[in-house]
Formats: structure tokens, sequence, C-alpha cells
């Protein structure tokens, strides 16, 4: 059973192997990170001062809740702000461990098997999720040398037809192949 957390956990890491979340540059990707910073901020106060309403288990699971998101939408703002895939990769790792003190706080409301059934659950979805985070990395990582060896494979190809040429236009033509492969 996946639970939204997890499904939204899910969903983010396949958008953000995408390039489209590539933000702009300069003072627009800034902006966009200081208000998505300010938003988290915002959010968290407003969700700490309904908390604050409460007592007891409901409280602490409320502020839970509450941390949670906010560790949330700060990583993904720094995330793409960086836009790296260790950037990517760190801010996984962190929702995942902020949603697991999240989880193991929910369990704080149980007693007896029940509560140990739980925070072995809660630790059961930390372990998947950063195991899916390191994954992911490492299989992002293989694709682009994959990549990179492709276009090497290419552009050797390229100088290959080149030699079928002399002179000016064997140069033109291996001009050509260095510029069309960033040589």
């Amino acid at each position: 059973m996946k639970t939204p957390h997890v499904m939204f956990l899910l969903a983010v890491a396949m958008a953000w192997t995408t390039p489209a979340l590539a933000q702009g540059a300069g003072q627009d990707a800034k902006a966009a990170y200081q208000y998505a910073m300010d938003t988290a901020e915002a959010g968290y106060d407003a969700a700490k001062a309904r908390c604050d309403t409460m007592a007891g288990v409901p409280h602490e699971i409320c502020v839970a809740d509450a941390r949670a998101a906010r560790v949330r939408i700060e990583e993904e703002a720094t995330a793409a702000h960086k836009n790296t895939l260790a950037a990517y990769t760190q801010a996984r790792m962190r929702i995942a461990t902020a949603f697991h003190e999240r989880d193991k706080t929910r369990c704080g409301a149980l007693v007896g098997n029940d509560r140990e059934v739980c925070l072995a659950q809660a630790k059961a979805t930390l372990v998947a999720l950063q195991a899916d985070a390191r994954a992911d990395r490492k299989a992002i990582e293989a694709r682009l040398d994959a990549n990179d060896v492709k276009i090497e494979a290419e552009y050797r190809v390229a100088l290959q037809k080149c030699d079928a040429f002399a002179g000016a236009v064997k140069d033109g033509c291996v001009s050509t192949a260095r510029t069309a492969y960033g040589k």
C-alpha cells in the first residue's frame, strides 16, 4: 500500500528527471526560489497556528505534518534552484526523512504491538524511498553516460566518413563534424 506522500514523491521524482523543470536563468530563478521559500515559511507558520488550537497528541501530529510540508516545499525549491542531479537526490532523501519523522510522530499515538508495527512500517517506507532516490540517481547517471558514449561513437563515424575526402573538403568535413558534436 502506497501512502499519498509516497505517491507524491514518486511523481516528483519522475518530474525531476525531465528537462522541463529547468527554471529560467538569473533573476527569475532566484525570485522563484525566494517565493517558494517564503511560501513554505508562511504555510508553516499558518499551519502551526492552527496546531496551537489543539493539545496533546493531535497537536504533535499537526506540527509534524506542518514540518514535513515545509521541508517538502523548501527541498523542492532548493533542488529546482540548483537544478543538479545531486540536489534532486538530496532533496528526495531529506523529504523522505521529514515524512519519516512525521510518521513516527503519528505512531506515538498508538500503543503496544500496533505502535511497533507502525514504527516498522515508517522505517520500511523511509528505507524504500531512500533506496529509490539512490537507484534513480544511478539510472539517470547511467543514461547520461550511455548518451555520452553514443555521441562519441557517432563522432568517430562522422570523422571516418571525412576520410573519403582530401584537402580542403576533408578539412571542412572534419570542422563540420567537430562543430556538430561539440568537439
